[in-house]
């Protein structure tokens, strides 16, 4: 019964989508007289999807690839390493898990606009990455607990060097949680809403999510179009979660486990 609460809109917003907006309004819950597949055309064209992936494709991928590097590399020494405000980096981590992102839009604004990044291609990337670094940096740092460090020991003996341990060595051994934590920075970048609001004002910047906002209007919104829309935004990250799914969950029960 739970599992079919969470089906149940999925496949209402699926049949809803193919409806015209007269029969939208007489029975929102009945099924559609004749599929109408034209809203998903119109939906297309309307809120220039083309733009808005390319947008969102670019957001995430610049932020994916700086999330995956930083916290790989900071993840690893605070794991294998005892220095001088270790304590400090993991309190600083901590706060910025606990403080909710959402009350940092205004400041967040403000320091955008002083450095001059505010509505630009590279508003976004610092927010995202930001908004992920801490949780990567500690699932990185629960898997490499669960990593023997006689690997590293025996690589050093043979004359490996640090760079060449730990892009070579380290790095394969690391793919699950790197698969792991790379699905959940694209599905955070591909729908956060309200960052983009905010901080983008240029249609030509704007990402995906804020396109559903092109079928609500002052006074009336198209619902049947907005579904479609929808549908179109929640296709990749679909088929990239069921694609993925197992190494999701293998990912984090490994560093649940091993750490």
């Amino acid at each position: 019964l739970l599992s079919l609460t969470c089906i149940f809109p999925v496949v209402w917003l699926l049949y809803s989508s193919l409806k015209t907006d007269v029969e939208f309004a007489r029975s929102p819950i009945s099924l559609p007289a004749v599929p109408n597949f034209g809203n998903y055309v119109t939906a297309f064209q309307r809120a220039s999807f083309g733009t808005f992936t390319f947008n969102s494709v670019f957001n995430s991928i610049i932020s994916l690839v700086l999330v995956l590097v930083i916290s790989f590399t900071l993840g690893y020494l605070l794991s294998r390493y005892r220095f001088r405000g270790r304590n400090l980096i993991y309190g600083v981590l901590m706060a910025a898990m606990m403080v909710p992102i959402y009350a940092l839009i205004v400041p967040l604004f403000i320091q955008e606009k002083k450095i001059g990044i505010l509505n630009s291609r590279w508003s976004l990337i610092p927010v995202y990455v930001a908004m992920e670094l801490p949780m990567s940096v500690f699932l990185i740092d629960s898997y490499m607990q669960g990593i023997s460090i006689d690997m590293e020991e025996a690589a050093a003996i043979d004359g490996s060097n640090f760079t060449h341990t730990l892009w070579t060595i380290i790095l394969p051994i690391c793919r699950p949680i790197l698969t792991t934590i790379a699905i959940i920075q694209v599905f955070s970048c591909w729908n956060e809403f309200s960052f983009a609001l905010v901080l983008l004002k240029d249609v030509g910047l704007q990402t995906v999510p804020l396109a559903l906002t092109q079928f609500k209007g002052q006074f009336a919104s198209d619902y049947p179009k907005q579904m479609a829309a929808m549908l179109i935004t929640m296709a990749p990250v679909v088929v990239l979660y069921f694609a993925f799914s197992k190494e999701i969950i293998k990912g984090m029960v490994s560093g649940a486990v091993k750490g």
